[in-house]
């Protein structure tokens, strides 16, 4: 029986709304990238990767030209993805640390992945217009991940996406709060909203973003769903 998970996964594969970013992932998934000539790419739009019941829902930018774009499955086959996938593997959110395909047998645990774009942009750079584009995916995303305790956005675009709905819903109020580095916001529900820097090469091999300190937001993702847990 299909649910309503599946349902907007089969709408997010099938969107044609942003034809600069279909034409960009149809046109890597042809030339491919050297190392990766003998496999076959996804090429089109990803869905969302865990479970809808899951308490931690983390938001990304977009995928990775040769990484989700390739794959099919968020932040899987590229940098970003290993240091995503070892820090919730290390926090307990997954079985293993390794994200090599969608055939790896990796398992998230009490966590989903969505992103604010779900095709790969040129440069990693959606325009304002695909952005919007794709939101209402985000906020469907929001309307079936009710069980979302804690909602953590992974760089400052994901960020305002995610206050922009909670907004919407009368989460938060105004001034928007600031994105850092793990900030903490408790909504008005009692839920969470945090925030990290983006696993990125850009954050990583410049050493703005340390395993260590990726490692601390996720420890603070956990010790707050253990703070709202019942008794």
């Amino acid at each position: 029986m299909k649910t309503k998970q599946d349902t907007l996964a089969q709408q997010i594969i099938a969107c044609q709304r942003c034809p600069r970013l279909l034409t960009h992932c149809e046109k890597v998934a042809r030339e491919k990238r050297r190392m990766f000539q003998d496999e076959e790419y996804w090429g089109r739009p990803v869905p969302n990767f865990g479970d809808i019941n899951a308490q931690l829902l983390i938001v990304g930018l977009a995928p990775a030209a040769h990484g989700a774009n390739r794959t099919g499955r968020m932040f899987t086959g590229d940098q970003s993805g290993l240091w995503l996938y070892r820090a919730l593997y290390r926090a307990g959110f997954s079985n293993q640390a390794m994200s090599e395909n969608r055939t790896d047998g990796l398992v998230l645990k009490n966590a989903m992945i969505t992103a604010v774009v779900h095709c790969a942009p040129p440069d990693n750079k959606p325009s304002t217009e695909e952005i919007h584009n794709c939101r209402d995916f985000l906020k469907a995303t929001l309307a079936q991940a009710r069980a979302a305790r804690v909602m953590l956005a992974l760089g400052n675009i994901a960020w305002e996406a995610l206050w922009r709905e909670l907004e919407a819903e009368g989460e938060v109020a105004r001034p928007r709060a600031k994105f850092a580095h793990g900030v903490q916001v408790q909504l008005k529900s009692g839920r969470w909203l945090v925030g990290s820097y983006h696993p990125s090469q850009q954050n990583t091999f410049t050493g703005r973003l340390s395993e260590g300190a990726f490692d601390r937001v996720f420890a603070a993702c956990r010790e707050l769903l253990k703070s709202l847990a019942p008794g």
